[in-house]
């Protein structure tokens, strides 16, 4: 392999843009797109796409700069030490929904934090903007609470990793006088996920049969703001448990009901790629074996 193609093409990747790694370079585009098609033609698969302006990685020019990413990194270790002190690590790339339990977040991930040769790269948003992460290849797992539309135009694969009892939680007090459930409901105010929540449907539901009518306190998409008004004794709170697992065990919240037919569900979404990053399938093999322990 010539690692001067290599550097090349890093510097493009990274840059996202020919004509001004070109200009960075001191090259002319054109010798730098004969540097760049020379590599393609080494490892047998083209490294960039064009969709309009862009300049995109392939799944293939996604790997390949992982793989120069360590090279080089190396390399400079190499330059500045004379030996090696640091640990190459290989990169898992996740996406989680910005409401998303932390805890629920922290458990999936626990497999690989004190893993020296893994770098985990976390970013959270919403779920259109986390699935285009998927398709583009920059994110190889994405965490949601519900699985993504089907679509025969976009191959996900919606793995269902948890699902957890949803409870009413507050803090210690009045609130565990009451032993009635619908009398708790109709008692005391309540924070509640939004309306577009599955927990919230499923919630409300619940009431209807009950045949209660909810003092709603806050209507709140963030579990963890759920979590901190739940503190304040804004209101008893309906989530899962694992929300709250810190303060449940320090007693600072309570654990009031379980909620029968209310079910937060967690799903690792990834895509079918030619080149799946072996780290993806390890951690969702590690959630299922520990749902199913």
């Amino acid at each position: 392999m010539n690692y001067h193609h290599l550097r090349y093409f890093r510097a493009v990747a990274h840059d996202g843009n020919l004509t001004r790694t070109a200009e960075r370079l001191n090259l002319s585009q054109s010798a730098l797109s004969i540097q760049i098609r020379q590599l393609e033609e080494r490892l047998g698969h083209p490294l960039f796409e064009r969709r309009g302006r862009q300049l995109l990685l392939t799944e293939a020019g996604r790997i390949a700069l992982d793989h120069a990413d360590r090279i080089f990194s190396a390399g400079d270790e190499l330059l500045e030490t004379l030996r090696r002190t640091g640990v190459t690590r290989r990169p898992i790339r996740i996406g989680a929904l910005a409401t998303l339990s932390r805890n629920f977040q922290m458990e999936f991930l626990r497999p690989v934090l004190s893993r020296t040769d893994v770098e985990v790269i976390l970013r959270s948003g919403r779920m259109a903007e986390l699935l285009a992460g998927l398709e583009t290849l920059n994110l190889d797992i994405v965490l949601l609470n519900q699985p993504p539309a089907a679509d025969l135009a976009t191959p996900f694969i919606s793995h269902l990793i948890a699902n957890q009892g949803v409870s009413l939680v507050g803090r210690p007090g009045p609130a565990e006088a009451e032993r009635d459930l619908t009398a708790r409901l109709a008692s005391f105010p309540l924070i509640l996920p939004t309306l577009e929540s599955g927990v919230r449907q499923q919630f409300d539901a619940l009431a209807s049969r009950l045949g209660v009518k909810p003092q709603i306190a806050a209507e709140v998409e963030d579990m963890a703001m759920m979590r901190l008004l739940a503190r304040e004794g804004a209101g008893l709170a309906v989530l899962p448990p694992i929300v709250v697992k810190g303060e449940l065990q320090s007693g600072t919240l309570v654990e009031l009901d379980h909620l029968s037919g209310v079910a937060e569900t967690f799903h690792a979404v990834t895509m079918r790629r030619r080149f799946p990053n072996p780290l993806a399938a390890f951690l969702i093999d590690e959630a299922l074996r520990t749902t199913l322990s």
